[in-house]
């Protein structure tokens, strides 16, 4: 298209007349700056660039970044990874070069974006953003992203997302929340990581986390500041009971002591909250990240234990039996994956008893077949959501929704593998999940996504909403 082909389709003359009519009356003091932002408004936006490349997340392993351009900016997006992947989830995309980052670059994916996205996408409205999404997802015939990668299109995905809240100059999260087809944004409750075990920590707790949860904060700056100080008393106590090596901390942050048994963490964390002063106001998780130590239908709580004269296993039964004299010891509310992926009948089993809510993270895969099943059949009762399982905003929204439909719970999470990128903030803000899942009050990559909720809440002002005793929003 020619300059005069192009100013006359989008009538620019007409528009620039317009510009310098509206300076006037504004009587402004900066009329070529006026004119200029005048003008942004008054051209429609389009993707014009995609630029992708190679960077580096929490782990020192490498993810794919995005920076897309449309007519009016550039805005960067990158995609998490997690330590574990499972068969039900979207495909990342990865060269198995064993020569290089052994085996884990992202350069084909890289360049799937660079050549087959970037060709689809470019002159369209950054603002639609399930036909961008739609448009990557054509790209692919496979079922689980396979070819062009879940982590090529989520970075795409996220990027438009950012493109598309500043053409309608609103928040990320509004522009989230429009999306939904939602106006009620809601501060989720954090589930902030205490004490890291399983994959994320080399000590021998076989489960993956423990956290805190400050449903008795009465906005997310306090909870925020219950988590924090909670955090650091149990440092103390750590350090006071285990000696000051049990300090160091495990992938998302969390304090990493040699306990090897849950109720031993418990009783750590018990303490900090005693000292923290917030005994009733701060509720307990767990991630039992269980499909790690399955071993045929039972499961070893001592898989991380060396040299052990025998192993610990237990059947499903006596895992239902553990959960229920540990939630009536402490004020545990939640449990994730506390089975087997593959396990739906004890997680059944367990959610039927309603002794706290039950949290599909393997399970499910953030896949909507598996979310429908266990729907229909009552194993779960809440979801955890991890974009990069499923590849696509559109496809996430629908996700939830399919969740909320079922009066589930919703649990936003990090990754182990993580970036500097703040999407999930806005993105459990704007969808009013109610649960966050971001790791510790430890850790750039884990703050930065507390630190943005924080300046949502502020700008927000008097219609913030924080969660609270309703974290659940059902």
């Amino acid at each position: 298209m020619s300059v005069q082909e192009y100013l006359d389709k989008h009538a620019l003359a007409r528009k620039i007349e317009d510009a310098v009519n509206a300076a006037v009356r504004a009587k402004t003091t900066d009329p070529v700056l006026f004119i200029s932002n005048h003008m942004k408004k008054a051209v429609p936006s389009a993707i014009t660039k995609i630029k992708a490349r190679q960077i580096l997340d929490s782990r020192g392993i490498p993810t794919v970044e995005v920076e897309l351009y449309t007519n009016k900016g550039m805005y960067r997006a990158s995609a998490p990874s997690g330590s574990s992947t499972g068969m039900y989830e979207a495909i990342e995309v990865r060269d198995g070069d064993k020569g290089k980052y052994l085996g884990r670059g992202v350069s084909k994916a890289v360049k799937n974006i660079n050549e087959k996205i970037s060709e689809a996408l470019i002159g369209m409205d950054p603002s639609l953003q399930s036909q961008i999404d739609q448009a990557m997802m054509d790209l692919d015939k496979t079922e689980n992203k396979a070819e062009v990668g879940a982590n090529a299109m989520l970075a795409v995905s996220i990027a438009a997302c950012k493109a598309g809240a500043a053409e309608k100059e609103v928040p990320l999260y509004k522009h989230i929340a429009d999306l939904s087809g939602k106006d009620d944004p809601v501060l989720p409750v954090p589930a902030i990581t205490v004490v890291s075990g399983g994959n994320h920590a080399g000590n021998n707790l076989a489960v993956q986390e423990i956290m805190i949860m400050p449903v008795g904060a009465n906005n997310f700056e306090e909870a925020i500041q219950m988590g924090s100080e909670t955090y650091f008393h149990l440092k103390s106590v750590i350090a006071e009971r285990c000696g000051s090596n049990g300090c160091n901390v495990g992938d998302d942050g969390g304090f990493a002591p040699n306990i090897s048994s849950i109720s031993e963490g418990l009783d750590l964390i018990k303490e900090a909250i005693h000292r923290a002063g917030y005994n009733g106001r701060i509720k307990l998780a767990i991630d039992v990240g269980a499909t790690e130590f399955c071993i045929g239908k039972r499961y070893d709580l001592d898989f991380k234990i060396p040299k052990k004269s025998e192993q610990n296993f237990k059947t499903g039964e006596d895992m239902i039996e553990m959960y229920t004299q540990l939630c009536a010891a402490y004020p545990i509310v939640s449990i994730e994956q506390p089975f087997d992926k593959d396990d739906w009948e004890h997680t059944k089993l367990l959610s039927e008893l309603g002794i706290c809510q039950v949290v599909g993270d393997d399970l499910l895969m953030s896949n909507p077949k598996r979310i429908d099943r266990a729907v229909q059949e009552g194993t779960c009762n809440a979801l955890l959501l991890k974009v990069n399982q499923i590849g696509t905003i559109t496809e996430v929204i629908e996700v939830v929704k399919q969740a909320k439909d079922a009066h589930w719970g919703v649990v936003v999470s990090h990754r182990s593998g993580e970036t500097e990128d703040t999407f999930i903030a806005d993105l459990a803000v704007g969808l009013a999940t109610g649960q966050i899942k971001a790791g510790a009050p430890c850790r750039g990559e884990r703050l930065a996504k507390y630190n943005q909720l924080l300046r949502i809440e502020e700008e927000l002002g008097s219609q913030a909403v924080y969660a609270g005793e309703n974290w659940r929003q059902l």
